[in-house]
């Protein structure tokens, strides 16, 4: 992968562009496991990497945009945002997006408020799907210091396509657990306990706390059924598994994503929120080279 901010080298930006990384090679990684049945069982039981190249989807292309918006201003500007991930959807609109992502990015391209058209889906509820928890890992990279200033930005970012507070809910707890991930020391239950005590209360909240009755040793079945594979992409169904799979394998990239490949559902989404946050643990040098260049590049086509 090439890096696509070369000005920017500062600890703070070089976290925040570690997190760009490991989201986009997890998301390129989880979405080769969308393939026949024979194959995903056969790379699963083998640990056997699919062929390159890996092409990454939409969770990457609206994290790019997330670090570029970051980069440029230094904060949360929604409009700003909002004008930049709906470029970018315009680009290639077929990179996974969802039905609801689709609705919403197209709307706020054809000039409509975003806060419009993010309000009045699903009967006025807003979305609470797992698009504004797979793309904030940098965010908790970005903000090495003040955790309510991580917080208020991540909801920031999570309303412009998603008004439940499920939604952001699961965004918080994605940007705190990568905030610890790079400037703490946490693992395992502890690290899941200071994530819960900042995720505002939400099903996320109650699940990320039941899996903390989850041991290590348990099979993913297990894991799945009580927390989660993504399969409904909301976050309350998503972020647990996440963060689950992470904690588990914190000081290692490549375990941490064939466990949460191996649990199936959202496997695109549920790797690239691993992917952000692990990189931020184990650094560029934790990353193997192999997957690093079988992923797509993030090329200049990506920034507005």
């Amino acid at each position: 992968m090439i890096d696509i901010f070369q000005s920017h080298t500062t600890t703070q930006d070089l976290l925040t562009k570690l997190a760009l990384a490991g989201t986009a090679i997890g998301d390129a990684f989880g979405q080769c496991f969308f393939n026949t049945r024979p194959q995903i069982e056969q790379w699963l039981s083998q640990k056997q990497l699919p062929p390159a190249p890996w092409y990454f989807t939409d969770d990457t292309i609206m994290t790019t945009g997330l670090v570029q918006h970051l980069f440029q201003q230094g904060a949360i500007l929604q409009d700003q945002l909002a004008y930049i991930w709906a470029s970018n959807y315009q680009k290639d609109i077929s990179r996974g997006y969802g039905g609801t992502a689709h609705k919403i990015l197209r709307e706020i391209s054809e000039g409509r408020p975003w806060k419009e058209a993010a309000t009045e889906v699903f009967s006025g509820m807003g979305s609470m799907g797992n698009g504004a928890a797979m793309r904030v890992a940098p965010l908790g990279a970005f903000y090495s210091k003040n955790m309510s200033k991580l917080i208020e930005q991540a909801r920031l970012s999570a309303q412009i396509t998603h008004a439940n507070e499920e939604a952001q809910a699961g965004a918080v707890a994605v940007a705190v657990a990568a905030h610890l991930a790079a400037y703490a020391t946490s693992t395992g239950n502890h690290w899941l306990e200071q994530i819960a005590e900042q995720t505002p209360p939400s099903d996320t909240k109650d699940k990320i706390l039941k899996s903390l009755t989850l041991p290590n040793s348990y099979r993913i079945e297990t894991i799945t059924h009580a927390l989660g594979n993504g399969h409904q992409m909301l976050a309350q169904d998503t972020v647990p598994l996440a963060l689950w799979c992470a904690a588990h394998h914190l000081d290692d990239f490549a375990q941490a994503l064939w466990r949460t490949v191996s649990a199936l559902g959202d496997r695109d989404t549920t790797c690239a929120i691993v992917g952000g946050i692990v990189a931020l643990r184990v650094g560029w040098d934790g990353i193997p080279q192999a997957w690093s260049t079988a992923t797509e590049n993030i090329t200049q086509s990506w920034l507005v």
